[in-house]
Formats: structure tokens, C-alpha cells, sequence
């Protein structure tokens, strides 16, 4: 997988398209700047979401919803194991055959 390009550049193409003059297409600046135009337009994208313009899930929003899955699946594993220790030992608890009082 290809490394991902550092915040600034990110920032400072958005800036370019931003104030970018009539005429002047997002695949010129994307040619420019070296990078895939599907790829600058990913960021546009990603960049109304964040600032509102456009529905959809921040990078906040996305980074907290998998933590959340990832702690899901750590009590969801945890509740397992105390669940398995819980039979064990009402087994361990019942009297045998052969036991007489």
C-alpha cells in the first residue's frame, strides 16, 4: 500500500483548489501537484464532510466509532471467558456419583 501523503500537502492542494481561478481544472492541479485526480478528489470530498457542507462520517467520528468496536470486542471476549470460568466451576462445585451423606 502506498504511503500516505503528510497533513500539510494535503492542506496546502485543498488551499490551491480553493482559490483556484476560472479555467483552471482539478485534474490541472492534481497534474500538477503529482498526485491522482480520483485521489484530490477523495480529499475534496472528505473535506466538505468535515466542514460540514456535505452528510457523512468525520474522521472524528470514524475514530471514535472504532475504538468503540475495538472495546466492544474486548469485553465481548472478556464476558466469554468469565461466562466459560462460571460453568467451570459450578461443575466443579456439584457433588459425584457415589456421594452419600
Amino acid at each position: 500500500m502506498p504511503t500516505a501523503y503528510p497533513q500539510e500537502f494535503r492542506e496546502d492542494v485543498l488551499r490551491v483548489v480553493a482559490a483556484r481561478e476560472p479555467g483552471v481544472t482539478i485534474k490541472m492541479i492534481a497534474k500538477d501537484f503529482g498526485i491522482h485526480v480520483g485521489t484530490l478528489d477523495k480529499w475534496l470530498r472528505q473535506a466538505r464532510v468535515e466542514s460540514g457542507e456535505k452528510p457523512g462520517v468525520t474522521k472524528a467520528e470514524s475514530g471514535e466509532l472504532r475504538e468503540l468496536r475495538k472495546r466492544n470486542r474486548l469485553l465481548e471476549q472478556e464476558n466469554e471467558v468469565l461466562r466459560r470460568a462460571a460453568a467451570y466451576v459450578s461443575q466443579a462445585n456439584l457433588p459425584g456419583f457415589g456421594f452419600t451423606r
